[in-house]
């Protein structure tokens, strides 16, 4: 062989070594999208969620739930969030204001509702509920439904549409006090408890439970805000995630699940 024909083919064989040394043209990393949300989003984010990585190939959208006192103090204490969707703006406030995450938005209303075990059969009006020793299960105070919970038993109480003092006697028929409204339901359906109050979009398929509806003029209205964390690797992925909770397809996917706006 000739030097002139060696030189090239040295070239290519140079060049096809390296390209297997260098192994295969490198992929994007797929991205993670961190999002904070209250429990009783979880079927509604859930849709949301799954239609976002559809529409962003290459997302991974990971989803925590839990009670939205909880996830403010995660977020508080450096929690990789990327949103956060609380169930009052009583928990969003506080970051607000430290400047934790972004101008909150309100995306979704909701309301409450008594849950009743058919097993027990004990309730079945709001007046039950002052039923001598009953077994009824809320939420604490510092959790947003435990909050609602609080106003609604003191309209009703108010109004005097569920016999005297029923504040007082309605207290007195608690047994336990929950950290969300899944707790709540899960306690009634597995009847630990005679009775309950939840967000109606909780009761879902959920079964062996009687659902008491609590007359609007005393019922409270669950606020329901969103906002993208500051400290957010992802900004503009996140902020795209809020926008795609506040469109009309997100609107309409919480609509199917109970809530309002």
């Amino acid at each position: 062989m000739s030097p002139r024909r060696l030189f090239p083919l040295l070239v290519v064989t140079a060049a096809a070594a390296f390209a297997l040394a260098a192994g295969p043209p490198s992929r994007p990393s797929p991205k993670s999208l961190q999002v904070f949300a209250a429990s009783s989003l979880t079927e509604a984010f859930g849709e949301i969620a799954a239609a976002f990585e559809a529409s962003h190939p290459g997302v991974d959208v990971e989803l925590n739930f839990a009670g939205s006192q909880i996830l403010r103090m995660q977020i508080e204490e450096g929690a990789p969030a990327d949103v956060f969707a609380s169930a009052d703006f009583a928990q969003m406030e506080p970051l607000s204001k430290s400047g934790a995450v972004a101008t909150p938005t309100e995306f979704a209303k909701n309301r409450l509702v008594v849950v009743a075990s058919r097993k027990s059969a004990l309730v079945n009006s709001l007046e039950d509920l002052t039923r001598p020793h009953l077994r009824i299960v809320v939420a604490g105070r510092t959790v947003p439904i435990g909050e609602y919970t609080a106003q609604v038993i003191a309209k009703i109480n108010a109004a005097k549409i569920a016999g005297k003092h029923f504040a007082a006697r309605f207290a007195s028929n608690v047994v336990s006090r929950e950290t969300n409204a899944r707790a709540v339901l899960s306690k009634v359906m597995l009847g630990e408890a005679d009775a309950g109050i939840v967000y109606l979009t909780d009761v879902g398929e959920a079964e062996d439970i009687l659902v008491i509806e609590i007359p609007e003029e005393v019922n409270a209205v669950a606020e329901y805000p969103i906002a993208t964390v500051r400290s957010s690797k992802v900004p503009e992925l996140a902020q795209e995630f809020v926008d795609a909770v506040l469109s009309s397809a997100g609107g309409s996917t919480l609509a199917k699940h109970g809530f309002t706006r």
